[in-house]
């Protein structure tokens, strides 16, 4: 496993973030920084692809995409009008530059890059079938078996061997890829994933977030329909739907946590949605206190939301320290050994003597928690309540985020009362199903028919997890070991 701090190592992470561009002279500086936009979704490596009209170009690196994307000498080396960029997390495997992401290859019918955000659930499966029949694989990443069925394929044209690719996956993705006269997207048809349309100027986009197209002036078109495929060439846009229609059942937790939260999704702001979901929790949980003290940076839209609906002050009780990177804490266990006070600090003049509703979006296995918890007791505070603005995440993601094996998952072994035992909180409530999905904007959760995926509280997945109910997989073969 690659190293963690105690902070990072409780924290679910989403895997990656896509940005691709068609016709536009800056292309490779466009794509550099729409990644900038979306390294949230991925801090450990990145790639870009560009294609200037007679060749492919490639930049692949380990690290964030200002360490390695921000010189002339880089972007220059980028030539083109189309590009393809791809930041990544690594979940249990060590990052190697092999699985860095966009992916390129020769085909009969020219080169193609693919970039992949999320996971197939029968990739092991069907990585096992290509084998047998000669495939020669040089990564662990999923998003490869689809190169290889895009190569194996007897369909003639691109998007048809795509089409025919994907026919033979289960999972969520959204794919972005280029080809030397074209840009193709494409979400899974349930939507698990998200994927927007945008454009600048005469330049078209494709990318994971809104955030992206802000960063570089360009304007929201729309988002990319699940199961829908969008072709962007010469001639165009072209919208294809190959693939039998499904209820949408987009990730509920790109509101609560993944999205940054000036993105739009789903046409609504995402901070507006996470102040919604924190009123929500208070009308629901709320127990008697004096301040309203948010979990930087992620609880803090929540935490606002709940101050407002009950009426306390909204106090910055814990302030995090941005500049402390992996690389700082790695050198020694006495300084690994200090975990999350290298990345919070208690503010102690707000929190003594004070009774404190402590908000947070979600509790993993729980150990941070646990250091939060008692540095803000230890700052003085007289009672601590946690509230968490997700319901207990109770079950492991197979859909392209970072989660632990259920064993380790503290809502997965505890009731309520004993998970505010091992947390040392005077209570600890979460917001409801019915109120996360009031606060997206519907009425209730339909329990018959959910509106979103969210198999990490309910145990309710809505695509089959081949590989994982087919039983243990080969270390040495394992997909699971880097998901995209």
């Amino acid at each position: 496993m690659a190293k963690t701090d105690a902070w990072d190592d409780d924290r679910r992470r989403e895997e990656c973030g896509v940005f691709g561009i068609f016709g536009s002279s800056d292309a490779a500086a466009h794509t550099a920084l729409g990644l900038h936009a979306l390294q949230h979704r991925g801090q450990e490596a990145a790639g870009l692809v560009t294609f200037d009209g007679e060749q492919f170009h490639t930049h692949r690196a380990l690290g964030l995409i200002g360490d390695n994307f921000g010189s002339e000498d880089v972007i220059g080396g980028l030539p083109g009008t189309i590009a393809l960029g791809h930041v990544r997390y690594s979940t249990t495997g060590g990052t190697v530059l092999r699985n860095v992401q966009p992916l390129f290859a020769e085909f009969e019918f020219g080169g193609l890059a693919i970039a992949h955000n999320g996971n197939l659930t029968n990739a092991y499966a069907t990585r096992r079938g290509l084998v047998r029949r000669g495939c020669i694989f040089q990564s662990t990443s999923d998003t490869e078996v689809i190169v290889h069925l895009i190569a194996t394929s007897h369909c003639s044209a691109v998007v048809e061997r795509l089409v025919d690719a994907l026919g033979q996956v289960e999972g969520a993705y959204s794919l972005v890829a280029i080809t030397r006269e074209s840009l193709i997207g494409v979400r899974d048809p349930l939507g698990v994933r998200p994927l927007v349309l945008g454009c600048i100027g005469d330049a078209h986009i494709l990318a994971s977030e809104t955030c992206a197209l802000d960063i570089i002036g360009a304007d929201f078109v729309r988002d990319v329909e699940p199961g829908e495929i969008i072709v962007i060439d010469a001639e165009g846009i072209r919208s294809i739907k190959p693939f039998a229609e499904a209820p949408s059942r987009f990730c509920i937790f790109e509101y609560i946590y993944f999205s940054r939260p000036d993105s739009v999704v789903g046409e609504r702001n995402v901070y507006e949605v996470r102040k919604k979901i924190g009123a929500e929790l208070a009308r629901e949980t709320h127990a008697p206190a004096d301040i309203v003290v948010p979990v930087p940076d992620s609880g803090v839209p929540a935490a606002i939301g709940y101050a407002a609906e009950v009426g306390l002050p909204f106090e910055f009780g814990i302030v995090r320290n941005h500049y402390v990177g992996r690389t700082f804490i790695e050198p020694s266990d006495q300084i690994r050994h200090l975990g999350v006070k290298l990345k919070l600090n208690a503010n102690a003049n707000h929190l003594k003597g004070k009774r404190v509703i402590l908000v947070d979006d979600s509790i993993v296995r729980g150990t941070t928690s646990v250091k939060i918890v008692e540095m803000v007791r230890n700052a003085g505070a007289r009672e601590v309540h946690m509230r968490i603005s997700s319901p207990p995440i109770a079950h492991s993601c197979f859909y392209g985020i970072d989660t632990p094996e259920r064993e380790t998952l503290l809502a997965a072994n505890h009731d309520m009362d004993g998970m505010a035992k091992v947390i040392g909180v005077d209570s600890l409530a979460f917001i409801s199903y019915d109120g996360i999905y009031r606060a997206v904007g519907e009425s209730r959760r339909d329990h018959e028919n959910p509106q979103y995926c969210d198999a990490c509280f309910t145990g309710e997945y809505p695509i089959p997890l081949t590989d994982h109910d087919g039983g243990p997989i080969p270390l040495q073969l394992s997909l699971l070991a880097e998901r995209n």
